[in-house]
């Protein structure tokens, strides 16, 4: 799905575009019918999704691209997906850019940690080495070739070895060849305002739940110069407690009716899963 890619290369040129995370393709779907103009697969949540787990490197990469299938058949706004280090080396990673381009993703992210990866959030972060990384990234931008799908190349350098470093690494990934950059682990404003003046071009910043970057606004990270905003836990993070909420009432009284102003009705499912274009197959052709 070029277009895809072509959409999202258009939204980026026009502005700011905000990517919330989706765990699983419903929850795309989610972000789609509230106008976002892009939706982030984020790693986190496939792997909670489908694994119950956390995210320490534990999907493969079939399962990952699987998973991006079915949120790119889901929805018709561009899909950016997490492809963690690229599952191995540099076949690995060919393979990782091919599969990726061939689900229909707009644009996948590579990082700089060591295997076993962790979430970029978490302390013990260990990347490898950023001459080698720029190395693997100009690998995977000849792989990619004249395909559309963008290269978003992310590193993990700040927890371990400050903003400093990572800002440099940003940079000679700059040099590989890939369309945007990403310092991930951001858990302060004055990290995001450092990466925002030391690191020119294109490049995507992660808005976490629970630290302080979460009081700027879209407008605020526009103005800063960032092309795309991930917000990767918001929506996962608020289903895990409304189901946590409707179980914990359901147990308690022995019926979900306290919560059934929380719920979506069954139209309103039917609605979001698009069960109207089934029936009408069936009403034409059973």
């Amino acid at each position: 799905m070029a277009d895809q890619a072509n959409r999202l290369r258009q939204a980026m040129a026009q502005g700011l575009v905000q990517a919330p995370g989706a765990a699983d393709p419903l929850t795309a779907r989610l972000v789609q019918r509230a106008g976002f103009g892009a939706v982030y697969m984020t790693g986190f949540g496939a792997t909670a999704a489908r694994l119950g787990m956390p995210d320490i490197g534990l999907m493969s990469q079939t399962e990952m691209t699987d998973h991006a299938r079915n949120m790119v058949r889901a929805t018709r706004i561009p899909v950016i997906a997490d492809a963690d280090t690229g599952y191995g080396g540099l076949a690995n990673l060919a393979r990782t850019v091919e599969e990726y381009a061939g689900s229909g993703v707009a644009a996948i992210h590579l990082e700089d940690q060591q295997m076993p990866k962790r979430c970029g959030q978490r302390s013990g972060v260990r990347v490898i080495d950023a001459e080698e990384n720029g190395r693997r990234l100009r690998a995977a931008v000849k792989t990619r070739g004249a395909h559309p799908m963008l290269l978003i190349a992310r590193t993990d350098a700040l927890p371990a070895l400050g903003v400093d470093e990572a800002i440099a690494r940003a940079k000679r990934y700059q040099d590989a060849g890939v369309d945007l950059v990403f310092v991930d682990g951001i858990k302060t404003i004055a990290e995001v305002e450092a990466v925002a003046r030391a690191v020119p071009g294109p490049k995507v910043v992660s808005i976490v739940d629970g630290n302080e970057t979460v009081a700027l606004t879209a407008a605020d990270l526009q103005d800063m110069g960032f092309s795309v905003a991930f917000y990767a836990l918001s929506a996962l993070f608020t289903a895990v407690r409304a189901v946590s909420q409707t179980l914990e009432a359901l147990k308690a009284t022995g019926t979900p009716a306290s919560r059934a102003d929380a719920m979506c009705s069954y139209a309103e499912f039917a609605d979001l899963v698009d069960l109207a274009r089934f029936d009408e197959l069936d009403h034409q052709f059973g």
